[in-house]
């Protein structure tokens, strides 16, 4: 098929995919600020729910970071039985021994604590439980007859935005694939922003957490299904990224910096639930599903080449976002403007420790990793669609001599 008609094929089903991605979607009940998460709890008891299933990971536990949510619950009348079972990037598997836990212990709620990889976990479990059903058997769009089980969220990572989202991702069990769940009804129905339970993250999670949220903010920006809405967030969040993130990583402590860049997750997440992604995540995506290279960290060291290709045909849009952030004057004309975005993301690259390139990538899977990631980046509003040689030397120049 010609590149011109592949083109027009792939923007007209694209245009399909809008009438139902686009719509108005419900946004959570949000607490922010410090031990906003007991404030949360309290909203939790008070739907009356009495045994709630609390999605996290092992980490977390040994931790002790749940210890207070847990006795706050308590207090208030709602007992916890705890899943720590999810690994990042969770698999189908990960999702059904949840399901399995929550059905045995006849929970009537659920509660994400964690990163993305719990709260999407999560998201799934309280769906499928809502319907009977695995996890198997929500992949895909609005597969849901039923609603989800009362779903609330506690990130504790500033990168997915996943509490705002109403995407999950999971993984096949053997070949690792990333699945979407899209459904309107796995969008918490509250969540806490709480910058206390972030300031021990250590700077390179930080790092990597945080650009993951400012390619959420860019690339919907930047792409072709921008509302008003998703410019709003999106500009705002590149914003308080722009400003917070080296801090955050710098001074894990500094709660002002913490809560910023929790509120940039979650607006960088309101704002693809509508407006989506593009090549970036095409890209990171398929390194996970491949060689491990965790999300956030693949996004960090994509988007700056993803720009550096996309930059004329996103150049008016690069230019909004380098004025509204104080980048530049508009004077200064979108070419200049748009490059100084992208020079502002390898400088923020640079100062937080995000690598140029990663050891894992074999010259021999290149092809096939092009591939896949075109693939999927055809089914993303991008600007404009990468021809195969681009993103065979982006692959390439994101491997290590």
């Amino acid at each position: 098929m010609p590149a011109f008609y592949k083109e027009w094929f792939y923007r007209a089903k694209l245009s399909l995919m809008a009438t139902v991605i686009t719509k108005p979607q419900p946004r959570p009940i949000v607490f922010v600020g410090e031990n906003s998460s007991l404030k949360l709890c309290d909203t939790i008891s008070r739907f009356g729910l009495k045994k709630i299933l609390v999605v996290t990971d092992k980490p977390l536990v040994e931790l002790g970071m749940l210890e207070g949510t847990q006795a706050a619950l308590r207090e208030r009348g709602v007992e916890c039985q705890l899943y720590d079972g999810v690994l990042p990037d969770p698999t189908q598997q990960v999702v059904d021994d949840g399901i399995a836990m929550l059905r045995q212990h006849q929970c009537d709620g659920v509660l994400a604590f964690g990163g993305g990889s719990s709260i999407d976990a999560a998201k799934v479990i309280a769906l499928a439980a809502g319907n009977n059903c695995k996890a198997a058997d929500c992949i895909g769009a609005n597969k849901s007859k039923h609603p989800a089980l009362p779903l609330f969220a506690i990130p504790t990572t500033a990168g997915t935005g996943s509490e705002g989202t109403f995407i999950a991702v999971v993984s096949d069990n053997v070949t690792h694939h990333k699945d979407g769940v899209i459904d309107a009804r796995i969008i918490p129905r509250a969540a806490a922003l709480d910058p206390v339970l972030m300031t021990g993250l250590p700077p390179h999670i930080t790092a990597a957490t945080g650009m993951d949220a400012l390619t959420h903010a860019i690339e919907s920006y930047i792409g072709t299904w921008e509302t008003d809405d998703t410019n709003f967030y999106g500009l705002a969040a590149c914003k308080l990224i722009f400003e917070n993130i080296e801090e955050a990583c710098k001074n894990g402590q500094n709660l002002a910096a913490r809560e910023a860049m929790a509120l940039a997750s979650f607006y960088g997440g309101l704002a693809i639930t509508n407006a989506l992604v593009g090549y970036v995540h095409a890209v990171s995506h398929n390194l996970g599903a491949k060689y491990g290279v965790p999300h956030g960290l693949g996004n960090a060291m994509v988007l700056p080449h993803v720009l550096e290709l996309l930059k004329e045909s996103a150049a008016a849009k690069l230019a909004e976002i380098a004025v509204y952030t104080g980048l530049g004057d508009k004077s200064e004309g979108e070419n200049a403007l748009a490059q100084k975005v992208i020079d502002k993301v390898w400088a923020l690259n640079a100062a937080i420790g995000i690598p140029k390139t990663t050891d894992v990538i074999k010259e021999e899977d290149i092809e096939e990793l092009v591939d896949l990631a075109l693939k999927e980046g055809s089914g993303y509003p991008t600007p404009r669609f990468l021809e195969r040689d681009e993103a065979l030397g982006l692959v390439r120049s994101l491997r290590a001599a």
